[in-house]
């Protein structure tokens, strides 16, 4: 098996290397799924995205790489947007049940899977994941009944060596890296940095022609000067910089170690390109807030 995805990857990039427009990124891209290489996968298959926006297929890659990746959430966008270009198809239908069992919607992935099962009983793939969406609720059913919870804050009895008290981990807020890379992906962005506050580039997702570190110093100087003078002022310190010019449009958000840069193109929609940062970041920001 390695060495024909090997050989696939070799004839893809054989294609791409003579045709950069061609739809073959989209094999290639899932050849290096399947190699494990996910950076690779995820990269090729992006900038292929941003020349065929509307290859379903590629969509549906896209997704299959995301949920590799874990990004749960992500993979049900790129799995949707795969829909509304081609249609819900049995394979995405099935790839949409797999990631709600990943995101624990153990709900609607069985009655996904029970409507696929009775159209196809005899498909395997769809038994099997049918009985890990029945099987796994059950499980962390029985492992939580083993586990001793206090019923109210300040009330939790003395803990025994023999028993056990459940340890409440809220999940981790997406890294930098992560945040870039998640941005990219949103309709209209461009190219995305994150800027320390001595105006250096640490992190970058960008295929822009303007320079990158040139972008992000001139970037951090506007928002360093604004900070000081609103804050001389009194109006506060500095959140948001929107900076709108003819062809584009600079989003910038201050965090407590920097400053994220998005650049997104004329057919942006201002406002749900706000929405969707904002939902974006909102956990890193609260958690360098309260950090």
């Amino acid at each position: 098996m390695p060495a024909e995805i090997d050989e696939r990857i070799t004839k893809c990039q054989k294609i791409l290397d003579g045709d950069p427009n061609s739809q073959i990124f989209a094999a290639l891209a899932e050849a290096y799924r399947k190699k494990g290489d996910l950076e690779k996968a995820f990269r090729i298959c992006q900038n292929g995205l941003k020349i065929n926006p509307t290859y379903g297929s590629a969509h549906v890659v896209m997704a299959k790489i995301n949920l590799d990746r874990g990004l749960y959430d992500w993979a049900e966008a790129e799995a949707g947007k795969a829909a509304e270009i081609d249609g819900w198809t049995r394979a995405t239908e099935l790839l949409l049940a797999e990631i709600h069992i990943y995101k624990g919607e153990f709900s609607p992935a069985i009655r996904l899977l029970k409507r696929l099962h009775a159209g196809d009983p005899g498909n395997s793939q769809i038994t099997k994941l049918l009985d890990i969406a029945r099987q796994l609720p059950l499980q962390q059913a029985q492992v939580m009944g083993e586990v001793t919870v206090a019923e109210k804050p300040g009330a939790m009895e003395p803990v025994g060596p023999d028993q056990q008290v459940e340890s409440v981990i809220p999940p981790a807020a997406p890294s930098v890296f992560q945040i870039l890379e998640q941005s990219i992906t949103i309709r209209g962005i461009d190219g995305a940095l994150f800027v320390n506050c001595e105006g250096l580039v640490v992190e970058s997702q960008w295929t822009m022609q303007m320079d990158a570190n040139a972008c992000g110093a001139i970037v951090g100087d506007i928002g360093e000067m604004l900070n000081r003078e609103l804050v001389r002022s009194c109006f506060g310190g500095v959140h948001t910089i929107l900076i709108e010019t003819g062809d584009l449009t600079f989003y910038v958000v201050r965090g407590t170690e920097g400053m994220f840069l998005f650049v997104a193109n004329t057919s942006t929609n201002l406002g749900a390109l706000r929405m969707k940062l904002e939902g974006l970041l909102s956990k890193h920001l609260q958690q360098g807030t309260e950090g």
